[in-house]
């Protein structure tokens, strides 16, 4: 069996890999992300997972099979990324508050043997309950938005924050892992269970 890559430092998708009992190597795609500010959530994912795994196999020697994502949250179609500092992560909050969202990760799997390439991407609709700005600034305390696509994570303070969801809780987290096993199996011949 080809050794699986996992082309993304996220120590979230790292988890939800294990989980589902895959065994796998980490290699980070350091290049800078090439995107178009008109691109929309869905286009601008699945580029920056297929940017990934494209740059990780020009790195990569023996047959491998590599899987990138990467995760946006997005309001009425404007992308909010991770926060550049506590004062933007509040106003992403702000924005958040009491309102519907919509998160999107694109995955990308390249077969380095083959060059076989699946790109898709899962939306996932997550309703906020509205935030006082002592929540707001509480949160953002904790450290916990900085590094996260949207300024929060929903596996752990920021469930706080959560009225409901529309679609894969893992996308929220950072991964389909349904639909990628899928992929995996029917496109890939790696079987899960």
């Amino acid at each position: 069996m080809k050794k699986l890559i996992l082309a993304s430092q996220s120590p979230r998708r790292r988890m939800l890999l294990e989980n589902i009992g895959l065994k796998f190597e980490i290699l980070v795609d350091d290049a800078e992300e090439e995107k178009e500010a008109d691109w929309s959530p869905e286009k601008t994912v699945m580029a920056l997972a297929e940017q990934k795994v494209v740059n990780v196999a020009k790195g990569v020697v023996s047959p491998a099979i590599i899987i990138g994502a990467d995760t946006v949250v997005a309001v009425d179609g404007e992308i909010l990324g991770k926060p550049k500092d506590e004062q933007q992560a509040a106003q992403m909050l702000c924005r958040l508050s009491g309102q519907e969202h919509c998160v999107f990760t694109g995955v990308a799997v390249l077969d380095t043997e083959t060059g076989e390439k699946h790109i898709f991407y899962e939306q996932t609709k997550v309703r906020f309950k509205p935030l006082t700005a002592e929540e707001i600034q509480r949160y953002i305390a904790s450290g916990e938005p900085m590094d996260k696509a949207g300024a929060y994570g929903i596996q752990e303070l920021g469930s706080l924050f959560v009225k409901g969801i529309d679609g894969d809780y893992f996308n929220v987290v950072g991964l389909p892992v349904c639909r990628l096993a899928g992929v995996l199996q029917e496109q890939f011949g790696i079987c899960i269970l």
